[in-house]
């Protein structure tokens, strides 16, 4: 039943996006690789590979999913972004689509330097929880949506594999206060508010030692 939800969920969530995509927007790579070397550097790195876990590894992850987030982090007509973080509000205000458009694909094309799982005792829930999901508690397999091996599904499901552990967690807590609110029918705040601080502990150490 939990897997079949969250197919369900997966396939309705999946449809307004495709509806919406309009025509590719002109890339400039030279540009993108300009402003991640000049504004991206710090947090991400100039190839998206983030020298510190508390910023995502940007490289390899899908373009769909990198511009839909710069987008979400950007505000329009003076209303509130979907996606609220002062600092990266900040950093995307002067993009224009194209350029995010640019970046997203930029990070995308990088070789991504994978981060390691370091507490082995975590990993067997975490495993159980990818995998199986917690039948008892209601929460699907990740799994079903970010697919076996954590590669994601593009715009609406991150590649997690290899993603730091601390980043996971953080985004995690962030669903469960609702603190984020970007995921498309509330599937991540509702999954994220039944898990428990060792749950998300275990599947963010799985996550990171993926590949």
């Amino acid at each position: 039943m939990i897997r079949t939800t969250a197919v369900a969920v997966l396939l309705a969530a999946s449809l307004p996006a495709f509806a919406s995509e309009q025509a590719p927007a002109k890339l400039d790579l030279a540009k993108a690789k300009e402003i991640a070397e000049g504004l991206c550097v710090a947090c991400h790195g100039a190839d998206g590979n983030s020298p510190t876990s508390a910023n995502p590894i940007l490289a390899g992850q899908m373009p769909e999913y990198l511009y839909k987030q710069l987008s979400n982090f950007k505000s329009v007509d003076g209303k509130p972004p979907v996606r609220d973080n002062a600092i990266m509000g900040g950093m995307v205000a002067a993009l224009s689509d194209e350029e995010m458009h640019s970046l997203a694909v930029y990070f995308s094309q990088q070789k991504m330097r994978p981060s390691v799982a370091k507490n082995e005792k975590l990993l067997a829930e975490g495993q159980a929880l990818w995998r199986k999901g917690d039948f008892d508690k209601g929460i699907p397999a990740c799994a079903g949506c970010h697919g076996p091996a954590g590669a994601g599904l593009p715009v609406q499901y991150p590649r997690l594999a290899g993603q730091y552990a601390e980043y996971t967690v953080n985004q995690l807590k962030a669903f469960r206060s609702h603190e984020r609110a970007n995921d498309a029918e509330k599937m991540m705040r509702v999954i994220a508010g039944k898990l428990s601080d060792p749950q998300i502990n275990a599947v963010a150490e799985y996550v990171a030692g993926l590949r």
